[in-house]
């Protein structure tokens, strides 16, 4: 038997493959599917089976296309209806992959499809459950992304709270618990940095699954603190549903260079948003007037479909160096599927050309000490998110938050000067190229983010919990 977790760091998330004797499942692929085909065959074993956990909505997944390509039926829990052939399983029923059984066990909460598949070994002992976005390790998944449901989250929560208690922790406490993700993902709220755990351990460490735990208790604690989920996770859940053009086609389209010339055009004519995902430093020092930046070296997809509200927008790449079929790879994988080509030569190709290119000041944080305390600094922009900065921030510092400055720019006045900081540099770039191609030109980059600002003397305004006497 044969068990890999295949995790990608920028998804947070787990897919995986199985195999026993000759047949392989996957479950929960990622959009580009030749690497399971790939693993399958040098094993020389046939993948029988794509199992889905539910209607991911944080990313697209690739059971459609690999489906096409091998034969595999694909496998969704009760209630599951979408616009291509899959078959719909009952609840507890088993499905053979060599000397193997996935028993299904319906765990609505999540999403009301959603699917644990608890894995019986060839002695017929429970082996590990590959969990979804049911259960995490140190939390469960958030129950307010039902598609079109009249459900509220309310009853999604309490459908959970059963589902946990009447499915998962009834089975032994040395069964391994697979999670679909890990910390980073937005589908929760606390989840641990390890990928891997087993039913006893989250018995003892995850909140959600403490044994005193009422009902109300349970709802109250899994809805507080949840924030709006990002724009484009119903977006990728109806991809999920509805199916998606293939991902080889995606890839052929938009892995394409183009020289300045029919960039240029391109950009022009087809109304598209030139996206420049090199590293932060090479963008502050010169990139093409209103591009926006997100950096590959970041949580790259997240921060494309949270920000770039239009899920079909023309794409155009900065990219550097042979990057380009990663960067279109990445945005498929959120459902960023209309990238157009590539700048060939990058920036200096369009140096080379002549033609005009911008700059965002981006400063050390000494330098932005030194100008504040001679009173040079007007108002600093915070924009990590609220628990970040509610934890600790600079004194004086108003927080803008990334994830909603689409909302929020009209806060700001195009008169004044904003200083700009993240935790480490990534997020304060993404958003100072969002508001130079809004107009908003009177920005500094203040370089290694609070990191950096919390290592001189400024002064840091940190969370004190209320007294409780």
């Amino acid at each position: 038997m044969i068990i890999e977790q295949i995790y990608t760091g920028c998804l947070a998330q787990g897919a995986y493959y199985i195999e026993s004797n000759g047949e392989a499942a996957i479950i929960d692929p990622l959009r580009e599917t030749q690497a399971y085909i790939d693993k399958a065959k040098a094993n020389k074993a046939s993948i029988k089976y794509i199992f889905e956990t539910h209607f991911h909505a944080d990313f697209v997944s690739g059971h459609v296309d690999l489906a096409k390509k091998t034969g595999a039926t694909i496998v969704y829990g009760p209630g599951a209806e979408t616009a291509y052939d899959i078959y719909s399983a009952k609840d507890n029923e088993e499905f053979k992959i060599g000397d193997i059984t996935l028993k299904v066990l319906h765990t609505p909460g999540h999403t009301l499809e959603s699917t644990t598949y608890l894995l019986i070994d060839k002695n017929g002992k429970n082996h590990a459950i590959f969990s979804g976005d049911t259960l995490f390790l140190g939390d469960v998944g958030r129950p307010d992304l039902a598609i079109k449901s009249d459900l509220t989250k309310e009853d999604l929560a309490e459908m959970l709270y059963d589902s946990l208690r009447h499915k998962i922790m009834t089975l032994a406490d040395d069964v391994i618990v697979y999670p679909a993700h890990g910390a980073g993902s937005a589908c929760g709220k606390n989840l641990s940095k390890e990928t891997v755990g087993t039913i006893g351990d989250q018995k003892k460490t995850n909140y959600a699954l403490r044994e005193d735990m009422t009902k109300a208790e349970f709802v109250k604690e899994v809805l507080e603190g949840i924030p709006p989920p990002p724009q484009y996770f119903a977006k990728n859940a109806m991809m999920n549903k509805m199916g998606y053009e293939d991902f080889d086609s995606v890839l052929k389209t938009g892995d394409v260079p183009l020289d300045p010339d029919d960039f240029e055009a391109m950009a022009n004519h087809e109304s598209a948003l030139v996206l420049d995902v090199r590293p932060q430093s090479e963008f502050v020092k010169a990139h093409i007037p209103n591009s926006i930046f997100i950096g590959l070296n970041g949580q790259f997809a997240p921060w494309v479909g949270a920000l770039i509200t239009d899920i079909k927008q023309p794409i155009l790449l900065v990219v550097p160096e042979g990057k380009s079929e990663e960067a279109v790879t990445r945005l498929s994988r959120v459902g960023y599927d209309n990238t157009l080509g590539y700048l060939k030569g990058g920036i200096a190709a369009w140096k080379a050309s002549g033609r005009e290119v911008d700059s965002v000041e981006s400063i050390p944080a000494q330098t932005f000490a030194e100008r504040v305390k001679n009173n040079a600094v007007e108002t600093v922009l915070d924009v990590r998110k609220d628990g970040e900065y509610k934890s600790t921030h600079l004194e004086g510092a108003k927080h803008f938050a990334l994830d909603f400055i689409n909302s929020q720019m009209d806060q700001l006045s195009k008169d004044k000067t904003y200083y700009v900081h993240c935790a480490g540099g990534y997020r304060s770039v993404i958003a100072a190229s969002i508001l130079k191609a809004r107009g908003y030109h009177n920005l500094v980059d203040i370089a290694g983010g609070f990191g950096a600002i919390k290592q001189t003397d400024l002064p840091i305004t940190d969370y004190v919990c209320p007294s409780t006497l």
